[in-house]
C-alpha cells in the first residue's frame, strides 16, 4: 500500500445473517459504525452494499476473519473468506483480512456501557464490531 496516500476503507464484520459495516480512513486511523446489511440464504444484499460503496467511494476493504480462540479455522472462517473473494471480484478493490476474535463481545460491552441494554440492537452490535475490526487494522504499523 502507498503510505503517502490517505485511504478511505470500509470494514466488515461478516455473519451468515448480517454483515456489519464501518467506515474509516488512514489519516486519523479512526473508524465509525455505518450500518448492517442482510444475508439472504447466505447471499449478501449486493445491491445495498453497492449503494454504500458508491456513496463512500472506498479505496479498500477490511474483512474480519473469525477464528477459534486457539487461532484455528472454523466453519465461519470459510464463509468469511468466500466473502473476501466475492468482494475482490465484484468491486475490484484491495481486500485485507484481519483476525476478528472477540470483537462482537467487545462491541456489546462498549455499547452497553454507553447506551445500556436498549442500545444492544443487532445492527448496532454488528456495525460496532466492524468499527473495532477496522480500527485494529488501521493501527497496524504499515497503515
Amino acid at each position: 500500500m502507498d503510505k503517502k496516500r490517505h485511504l478511505t476503507v470500509i470494514g466488515f464484520d461478516f455473519g451468515t445473517k448480517y454483515i456489519g459495516l464501518a467506515i474509516g480512513q488512514t489519516l486519523t486511523k479512526t473508524a465509525k459504525p455505518l450500518t448492517s446489511i442482510t444475508n439472504i440464504d447466505g447471499i449478501p444484499d449486493w445491491k445495498a452494499l453497492k449503494k454504500i460503496i458508491t456513496e463512500w467511494c472506498p479505496n479498500a476493504f477490511v474483512v474480519g476473519i473469525p477464528l477459534n480462540m486457539d487461532g484455528t479455522t472454523q466453519p465461519m472462517t470459510f464463509y468469511a473468506q468466500q466473502f473476501v473473494t466475492q468482494l475482490k471480484e465484484r468491486f475490484n478493490l484491495p481486500v485485507y483480512e484481519i483476525d476478528e476474535r472477540l470483537t462482537t463481545v467487545e462491541a456489546r460491552s462498549q455499547i452497553f456501557s454507553s447506551k445500556g441494554f436498549k442500545g444492544l440492537t443487532k445492527s448496532a452490535i454488528d456495525s460496532y464490531a466492524a468499527k473495532l475490526i477496522l480500527e485494529d487494522w488501521l493501527q497496524l504499523p504499515e497503515h
